[in-house]
């Protein structure tokens, strides 16, 4: 065993994304979420491990190229002559560095701290021979992630092929209001007092199940509920849900939610929008929300305030939707499910190498 200090050191990097301006390049630069650009220098010679110390994504673990920077939120892990790099990663991807976390408001993760943490130390050759077999099913992960994004590229790409750009309608399709083709409804409140007192545990979605697009069922929670509340919030096969409020770029998002569970219904920071399929399809509907005609509409209404966006039930039900024919989204809505049964496919063997990955990774460093 060998501590994790013993094997590294840190370095620290002080630009700020001001700092990018008019600095355009060959040598790319990673903040929290990855990659932001191409910049006219770089920090580090050499190939290194780059880890969140600031805000949103904490903790994170990347391994990055040489001739490469991060910004300020990240700190530089440079390992020594003891350790391979890609091993060295791993390792650090496995150990629990948010029990390191501190401060409230923006948490932060100090080096001094973390580098007491142990890691099993083979002899070299030992190390990469772990280290390439794990490589070899992260970058089997990465083409299954990659296959999976070309795929929503097509479905972008056709419904813009079939129904031109929202923005300028050049196929003059007819425009209604969302509230003149669906029946909209907040959702329920939690820790809202209840006379009734037979309640029942039902699922419910959150905020955080909604994505842009698709509904996220990592952690789907529950609430307790009256039979009446049940009735009016249950969620029906192809219902849309969207949020009221988040950052700017997320506001409106909205996801069709295919085969809810049994009883599931939502909380009230989610609209629910049941459509009239024989005007609007939710397939149509769900990839209109993409589009930057709806998402400039709900900027322009929505109330803003320190960064986080919100729009309210009015709002929603004003949101100009272009209606094509029915059957011509009926063609669309087919195309959709023949790319949803593959991406199935590729999600499932996503989920497999997903699993091998943690496996080997808990054998070699738990």
């Amino acid at each position: 065993m060998a501590k994790l200090g013993d094997v590294c050191k840190k370095e620290t990097s002080n630009i700020s994304q001001k700092d990018l301006e008019g600095r355009r390049g060959n040598f790319p630069i990673y903040g929290a979420s990855g990659f932001i650009a191409n910049v006219d220098f770089y920090q580090q010679e050499n190939p290194y491990i780059a880890v969140v110390k600031d805000g949103a994504g904490i903790g994170r673990v990347m391994k990055l190229p040489a001739k490469s920077s991060v910004i300020g939120t990240m700190q530089y892990i440079i390992p020594n002559d003891a350790v391979d790099i890609s091993y060295l990663a791993y390792a650090m991807e496995h150990m629990n560095l948010s029990k390191y976390f501190t401060g409230a408001t923006i948490p932060h993760i100090y080096f001094k701290d973390y580098q007491k943490e142990e890691l099993l130390l083979p002899p070299l050759d030992e190390q990469r021979q772990i280290a390439a077999v794990l490589d070899k099913v992260s970058d089997l992960i990465a083409k299954r992630r990659q296959q999976l994004d070309k795929l929503d590229e097509m479905v972008k790409a056709r419904f813009v092929e079939m129904f031109g750009d929202m923005i300028y309608n050049p196929y003059n399709w007819p425009t209604q209001q969302l509230e003149e083709i669906a029946d909209i409804v907040s959702g329920i409140t939690k820790g809202r007092k209840v006379k009734e007192q037979s309640l029942i545990e039902v699922p419910y979605m959150a905020v955080s199940n909604v994505k842009d697009g698709y509904i996220d069922w990592k952690t789907v929670k529950t609430i307790l509920a009256t039979q009446s509340e049940i009735e009016q919030y249950r969620l029906l096969p192809y219902d849309i849900l969207m949020t009221e409020g988040g950052d700017p770029d997320k506001l409106g998002r909205g996801a069709v939610i295919q085969n809810p569970p049994k009883n599931c219904i939502h909380q009230n920071h989610i609209f629910r929008v049941r459509l009239n399929e024989s005007i609007l399809l939710p397939s149509y509907f769900s990839e209109f929300l993409k589009h930057q005609k709806a998402k400039q509409y709900f900027l322009r209404c929505a109330k803003q305030t320190t960064g986080i966006a919100s729009i309210n039930m009015r709002q929603l039900k004003g949101l100009p939707i272009l209606l094509p024919p029915v059957d011509l989204q009926n063609q669309f809505s087919a195309f959709v499910n023949q790319i949803e049964k593959t991406k199935t496919t590729i999600s499932i063997n996503l989920k497999k190498l997903e699993i091998l990955k943690m496996a080997l990774i808990q054998k070699h460093f738990g």
